[in-house]
């Protein structure tokens, strides 16, 4: 059986996609950046550049969804408090608005991606690393346009998450997806927690979404859109 294709942009090593992919869609990447190791067919370029060329041509009817994660750093946890979301050192990107002009235009039910922050998305669906049984907790937000799924219950986390805060160490069940000082995981200890075992450069690790997430999304689209798509792969 044909498997309904998903558009993966800003895809980075695959976490997301990978997780689509245990669900029943063959996934095609979009991503600047030189991705080796991606286990699925990738464009290297501009990923807003690439869908509104396939928005232009007509191409954009090949697929059955969008996945994106827009690069929003000005926005993120982990720099809204600091000198440069102050205005006080470098740029950061916010490429929400402008993915998500391009997603309308395109028709298609899309998924977008941010972590916990200020970024201007709708939050329609949070998944955490305990819903899963990973050893990271890794918050990450979900807008959904052109489709519903019913909202995954935010399970309480167990502990910590172990490496040093403020100068004081802590242990607990999770590790740290980010950065690389003050006792990070190694890269062993991240491929276990995310659940991603193809590539081993930190970098990508630490910008990834773990695969169960894609694959729980992926599943709900699946299981709320059998009307809109005409053959599916079935995975169970």
């Amino acid at each position: 059986m044909t498997r309904p294709l998903l558009l993966d942009l800003f895809c980075c090593a695959g976490g997301a996609g990978t997780g689509y992919h245990r669900a029943g869609f063959e996934v095609h990447g979009v991503d600047i950046a030189e991705r080796p190791t991606y286990p699925f067919l990738m464009h290297r370029g501009d990923a807003l550049e690439h869908l509104a060329h396939l928005i232009t041509t007509g191409d954009i009817a090949r697929y059955a969804m969008v996945h994106t994660s827009p690069p929003c750093q000005d926005k993120c946890t982990l720099t809204v408090g600091t000198n440069r979301s102050r205005g006080w050192g470098g740029v950061h990107e916010d490429l929400v608005g402008p993915t998500r002009d391009l997603l309308l235009r395109a028709g298609l039910p899309y998924v977008m991606e941010q972590p916990n922050g200020r970024a201007k998305i709708r939050k329609d669906i949070t998944l955490c690393g305990e819903m899963f049984g990973l050893g990271v907790i890794r918050h990450r937000n979900f807008e959904l346009g052109g489709w519903t799924a019913v909202r995954a219950a935010h399970l309480p986390h167990r502990g910590r998450v172990s490496g040093y805060r403020h100068g004081k160490k802590y242990d607990g069940p999770y590790v740290a997806a980010y950065g690389s000082g003050g006792g990070k995981p190694t890269i062993p200890q991240l491929q276990r927690a995310m659940g991603i075992t193809w590539t081993d450069v930190r970098e990508e690790l630490t910008e990834a979404i773990p695969p169960a997430y894609g694959e729980w999304i992926g599943r709900a689209f699946l299981s709320a859109r059998t009307d809109a798509l005409p053959v599916l792969w079935n995975a169970a």
